[in-house]
Formats: structure tokens, sequence, C-alpha cells
């Protein structure tokens, strides 16, 4: 909102549009000084405030007298500004003219010039930034890149990776030792084993009543039909006509009890 073909909308739309050339403007020509000022300027921020389209409403003014500046410091239209919902940006006069209106919108600006330059970003200062962003982020994708690239060298220099038959040769001769420890441990152990055996039956031989028999001992059983041959230990358990069988080492002979009464010597 300004004065129509006022040096203030000049100022506000050149600055503006000097640094952000896509900015588009929807102008509202008002008095600005006067008794229809305040009327006039009430219904235009009324206008713009309902305006889905409009982002911010630039009221805009150059400088001048005190009289002339007092439509902005008007009760009516400080609660109108308070009351948009849409932000306020405050351009009235220069660096020293303060109407009240200033302290109710949401910003001040000391000139229309720096309302131009307040309402948009510059293009170029954007540029640079999103250049700059933009390199950051190549270098950090480069950055990763080379990490993940040293990464991978490294897991591909392990040597489980670089030579994985490795390890299991190493287990492969270790599992080799271990077995042929454990076959030598056992065949050393049946060995020994049958060492006892020899001994143990040696000593059974030499026991044995084999070996008695072949000293020139005699084994003399009973015989007593089909009953279990018992073993003489005394002359007390024949008698005359009973028959014997006499064991000897090479082998056992037939025998017949003539005399219970034999010499014990």
């Amino acid at each position: 909102m300004t004065g129509r073909a006022s040096a203030a909308e000049h100022d506000v739309v050149t600055n503006a549009q000097g640094r952000w050339p896509a900015v588009r403007f929807r102008i509202e020509n008002t008095a600005m000084q006067g008794a229809l000022a305040v009327p006039q300027i009430v219904d235009a921020l009324g206008a713009l405030d309902r305006d889905p389209a409009v982002d911010v409403i630039v009221l805009a003014r150059g400088g001048g007298s005190v009289e002339d500046l007092l439509p902005f410091s008007d009760e009516t239209l400080c609660r109108a500004v308070a009351a948009c919902r849409t932000p306020v940006v405050s351009a009235i006069g220069h660096e020293p003219d303060t109407p009240l209106v200033d302290h109710v919108a949401d910003l001040r600006c000391s000139t229309p010039t720096e309302a131009g330059r307040r309402l948009v970003p510059d293009l170029a200062e954007e540029t640079a930034r999103i250049a700059g962003l933009r390199d950051r982020a190549r270098r950090a994708l480069a950055g990763w890149v080379d990490r993940e690239e040293r990464l991978l060298a490294a897991l591909r220099g392990r040597p489980v990776i670089a030579d994985p038959l490795r390890a299991l040769e190493a287990r492969h001769t270790e599992v080799e030792r271990l077995r042929a420890g454990a076959h030598g441990s056992l065949v050393r152990g049946l060995d020994r084993r049958a060492t006892d055996l020899e001994h143990v039956r040696a000593r059974l031989a030499t026991l044995g009543p084999a070996a008695t028999l072949a000293r020139g001992y005699a084994v003399v059983q009973r015989l007593t039909g089909d009953a279990p041959l018992p073993v003489l230990r005394s002359i007390t358990e024949v008698g005359a006509g009973d028959r014997l069988r006499i064991r000897v080492a090479d082998g056992a002979v037939a025998a017949e009890v003539l005399d219970e009464r034999a010499s014990t010597t």
C-alpha cells in the first residue's frame, strides 16, 4: 500500500526485484495523508489481508512533516494493523520518523528502500549459498565414498578374505597332527596292554595245573558215573574196587583200586 506513482512504491519494487527478480506485487494505491488516508488505508489493508496469495503487506510512504504522517498514528489504523493475520511491514518516512503504526507492525523499516531489501532474499547470496551447500555435499559424499573404499580395501586385505583356505589348511594340519598323536597314543597303549597280557599269561601258565603236571605230578579222580568227578585228597575217600581216572601231563589213564590200605609214604 502506497501512494499512486510515489517514490516509495518505486523504491520498494525496484529494490525487491533487484534482489529477487521473481517477486510479484499487488499494489494498492491509497491516499497517504489527509482526512481520507485512514479509511482508504484500512480498506486496502483488509483487502490485502483477505487475499490468500499475499505473503506480506508493506505500508510504504516517503518522508514528510509531522502533520503529513499523522494518519499513521491514528488509533483506527493501528488497531487494523494489529488485527491483520498477514505480516505487516511498516516503512513510513525516514529514520527519525516513528509513527505509532511502527510499534504495532510486525516489522519496522526505516525507509521504503530498506523494506524492499528486507522483503526478499538476495538472489546472488542464495545462489552462492546453494553452490556452497552443493560443494559441501559433494565433498561429504566424496569423503564418504573414500572411507568406504578404504574400508573395503582393508577388508579385502585381511587374510581370511585374501586367502580363505589358509585358515582351513592350518586347522587341517592341526587336526592331522592331533590325529597322528591320538593314533600313536592308542598304538602304544595297545602295545603296553599286550605286553601286560603276555606277562599275565606267562604267570598263569607257570601257576596253572598243566605246569604242575609237567613236573611229574598227577590229578586222581574217582569215577562215579554221570556225577562230576571228585578229586581225591585222601586215601580214605576210596575203597577196594573203585575205579579211578589219573590225569598226567600228556593225557589220562584209568585204574582200579586193589587195596585201600596202601602206604602213605
